[in-house]
This record gives C-alpha cells, structure tokens and sequence, in this order.
C-alpha cells in the first residue's frame, strides 16, 4: 500500500537471515512518514501523573545505560490474507512475511521511569498513574487527524526483564526513517502497533489509553461478530500475540523440481514464551516430523536459553522431505507454555482479520517427468 506505505518482503528472502536486515524488515504506518530533522532540539517529553515533568534530550538518553534486545517485532494482521478467504475482513493484506527480527538498541524505559521518580517494578505512581502511554509524532485520520498513540502497565514498563526500550538503533545502525528515527518504543512479546514510533511524548494515566488503535481497532472478536454487532468495550486491547509459524520456503501452489523439498520457515511465540518444537507434516496432517532448529552453524543463531534476550526473538526451521505427488504441506508450533496453533482458521476468524495463527498450509506437486522425444 502506497498510502500509508505499508510492506513486507518475500517470504522466502525473509529468512535468508537470523536477523532481518533493515531493508527487508516489515513496515507498517497509519499516515505519512514524518521527518524529525533537527536531533539537537528534538525532545521526548515525559508528564502525565507525576510529580516531576521532564524533557529529554538524545544527549541524555545516550547516557544511560544501553541495552541491547533482539526480539521480533509482528504485526497483529500478519497472514491476514489467509484469514480473508474464509470470509472477508477488513485491513490490509498480509502475506505471511509481516514481522521481522533485529537487535535494538537503546535505553530501557525502567531507568527512564526512574528519573521522574517511579521506582522499578512499581504498578502505581503516586498520583495514580497505571498506565504508560506513548505518544507519537506521526499525525493519522483514524485519530481525527491527532497523533498515533498506545499504552503499557506500569507494571510492565518498570520490570526490568520485560526489556522494553526507547530504541535509537536497529541491527547496530541509528533508526532509519521508515522505523522511527530518532526514538521509538521497543515493547518485545506484543504485537507491534504497541511499539509506537517517532516518539515525542510519554505520558503516565490512570486507564489504558483512550486512542483509536488500542479502543477500537487490534481487538479480538469471536466468530460471531461482525460490523452489524460489534461492541468495542466488549473486548481489551490486543497485547501479547499468540504461538506462530509459517513456511517461506514454499510458495502456494510450488512445483518441486527436485527429489528433495525443503521446507523452512519460522516459529515466534509472544509473552516471553520461547519455541519448544515446530511439527511438520507432508500428508495433509496424518502423520507428524519435528523440524530442525537452524544452529549456529548455519545462521547467527541463539538458542532461547542461552541470551536473555532471546527469547523475544523467533527461531527458524528446516526440514527435507522426498517430494509429494501433490499434497498439502502444513507447519505447527508449540511454545514453551504448551500452546498450540489452532488448525482451522474458521475457529479464529474474526472482523478485523487479527492473529491469523491457524496451521499452515501450502499446496506442493512433483513436476511432470521430461519425456524425451525420439524425433
């Protein structure tokens, strides 16, 4: 989509790598890109329920402590498009390819807290705030022409080991434009319109926040909803995203040339909760393989239990089979909570085409046998 620029890379150039390069990196906007070009005078504000109100400067937050959390960042509409051909929704039109991996680097937002006098792992501030909200400088209709904004418990903001940071770099470079420069919101285990970018104010209130994105859109509905009797207040706002996974190295429908199909893709759970195992099967579900995680060896790979951090990011996964005739080849993951994917999408369809995170399926035949011609 041009306008709002919206993208995703293809599915199987997107997990060429561990870590998703800048350029290959899903992006999602809800109005035009701004431009923040005067670093030296941009702040980022922080007030609401406080006692102390202060601006900060990129000078500043340099200063602290700096952090680095590799997590996987996905949209909620990811494989939305999958979703829609059970019965129609509404929202842009995802492949499977709308999330990405990186390193981000930057400040994290428990010691930013602290500065204004919110000691970590508080819930509350002293004059009620329960809530973080971050503001953005990007201006959308949706918000009647205001900024794009979201929110967080204080409770998650201040504990350090929900590792949620003011990013000012990606993969070890400064934030392009497109990913928020100069400042964004790094909230990792959550689906990514929480991750609010191009931050110009952070604010501390008493109830989630009142915006567009978290009251009346990225909320999850039963089946049984739809436009005709949809109530908002019904539901919370999305949080943590669900077990997931998906092939890349397949297109739907592929013809195998080899004898050999491979078949890769990634497994990302939200929340916190690593991969426990990725099942693949190449009969249409009757029969079960566990997939290969992707080591070392092969990519810039961190098992969850080796790095903090990791276990926020997705884990990529391989397996070979003797090509089919022609039959559906399905993934499912498990994470470290017993979570499994759902195996229908009808069971999880819902009006805005969120969290699609049904089995998945592609359609792959043997190519026809070259018959030589004695002519």
């Amino acid at each position: 989509m041009q306008e709002p620029f919206n993208a995703e890379p293809p599915r199987q150039a997107l997990i060429s790598s561990y870590i998703t390069p800048v350029d290959y990196f899903y992006k999602r906007n809800h109005g035009p890109i701004p431009i923040v070009d005067d670093i030296e005078r941009y702040r980022v504000s922080i007030g609401g329920l406080l006692e102390k109100h202060v601006e900060l400067s990129m000078d500043e937050l340099w200063k602290l402590p700096k952090y680095h959390v590799t997590a996987t960042l996905q949209c909620a509409g990811n494989r939305r498009t999958a979703m829609s051909k059970a019965r129609t929704v509404k929202g842009v039109g995802w492949d499977v390819s709308a999330l990405g991996n990186a390193t981000w680097g930057g400040a994290k937002l428990a010691d930013v807290l602290e500065l204004v006098g919110i000691p970590k792992l508080s819930a509350i501030s002293s004059l009620g705030g329960k809530h973080v909200e971050f503001i953005s400088v990007d201006k959308c209709k949706e918000e009647n022409g205001g900024p794009y904004k979201a929110s967080i418990p204080l409770r998650q903001a201040t504990n350090p080991d929900s590792d949620v940071l003011l990013a000012y770099e990606m993969n070890g470079e400064v934030l392009n434009r497109d990913h928020g420069y100069p400042l964004r919101v790094i909230v990792p285990g959550v689906i990514g319109a929480r991750s609010v970018k191009w931050l110009d104010r952070i604010d501390l209130i008493e109830e989630e926040c009142q915006g567009f994105f978290m009251q009346k859109d990225y909320k999850m509905f039963p089946p049984s909803v739809n436009w005709d009797n949809i109530n908002w207040s019904s539901r919370k706002p999305q949080m943590d995203f669900p077990v997931q996974c998906a092939i890349c190295s397949l297109e739907d429908v592929d013809v195998a040339s080899q004898e050999r199909v491979t078949v890769a893709g990634y497994a990302v759970s939200g929340g916190g909760r690593g991969i426990e195992r990725v099942d693949i099967s190449v009969d249409g579900g009757k029969t079960w393989v566990e997939a290969e995680r992707c080591q070392k060896k092969d990519l810039p790979y961190v098992a969850s239990d080796e790095l903090h951090s990791d276990k926020w990011a997705w884990v990529l996964f391989k397996a070979v089979f003797d090509a089919p005739e022609h039959i559906e080849i399905i993934a499912k993951a498990v994470d470290t909570a017993a979570n499994v994917q759902p195996e229908s999408v009808e069971t999880i369809w819902n009006l805005r085409g969120i969290l699609n995170t049904s089995w998945h399926r592609v359609r792959v035949q043997k190519a026809s046998p070259v018959v030589k011609s004695n002519l």
